[in-house]
């Protein structure tokens, strides 16, 4: 299982949303281009940023997001307010390793599933569940799509991952989190990266035992300092070794 560290930008600084609340962002006072390098030293092959910024139709951290593209020694999976073809273009064009798409899945479903063939392996489904329905537009507008239902239409695009975020369950509730993401990973055909689940290392290596379940979003937690990214690494690691068996 991979373990995605992950930035949020908003006015070019790294923050964390309470259910994708733009308004009340807590800022965390770290550097965003240091922050990624560290992450990278400590192990990890892959991250996620997410701008919040262009969630809402502003380019104000496209400087600092092709900087820590092309800084970061690692492979950056993209997110935020990918809302046309040629967005996603540029940003692949730009070295994104993987593009995250959702509004765009509800709008155009026949255009994601066209990006999906084009980049194989580099396009993302987002997922994000609230109530039973997917939401869409930075978590502002409810679709009439259940996530099963949506997870199925595009069920032969050939997505690299299905990004799934449960923003119903309380903070706390890991419990209800897993269960709707174990059921939805259960039934999708492409591997799931389970998002919101991650408080400790023990959140981890319960999910690598999840069938289906290909990584974990590790963002909050990091920033909290109570999950260490190289502890979580191996952990994401070392779940399916072998172990000898008692002689």
């Amino acid at each position: 299982m991979r373990i995605y560290p992950t930035m949020e930008l908003q006015n070019c600084r790294c923050v964390t949303l309470d259910k994708g609340r733009l308004d009340d962002a807590m800022i965390w006072h770290v550097n965003p281009v240091e922050t990624a390098r560290s992450w990278s030293a400590a192990g990890a092959t892959w991250m996620q940023l997410t701008d919040f910024d262009a969630i809402e139709g502003r380019d104000t951290n496209s400087e600092l997001v092709e900087e820590i593209i092309r800084t970061a020694e690692m492979s950056v999976q993209l997110a935020g307010g990918m809302r046309t073809r040629e967005q996603v273009e540029y940003w692949i064009n730009k070295g994104a390793g993987r593009i995250v798409i959702g509004t765009l899945a509800a709008w155009d479903p026949n255009l994601v599933k066209e990006l999906a063939k084009l980049y194989p392996d580099q396009i993302v489904l987002a997922v994000d569940v609230w109530q039973g329905q997917v939401m869409t537009e930075g978590w502002r507008s409810q679709s009439a799509f259940t996530p099963e239902a949506f997870i199925e239409a595009f069920a032969d695009a050939p997505f690299a991952a299905i990004l799934v975020t449960d923003i119903d369950s309380d903070m706390e509730d890991v419990e209800a989190q897993l269960g709707l993401i174990s059921g939805l990973a259960e039934k999708s055909r492409t591997p799931i990266i389970a998002s919101g689940v991650v408080r400790s290392a023990d959140d981890i290596s319960r999910l690598v035992y999840i069938p289906n379940i290909s990584g974990a979003i590790v963002g909050r937690a990091l920033f909290r300092k109570t999950v260490d990214l190289a502890e979580a690494l191996d952990v994401a690691k070392s779940a399916h070794e072998p172990v000898a068996e008692f002689q």
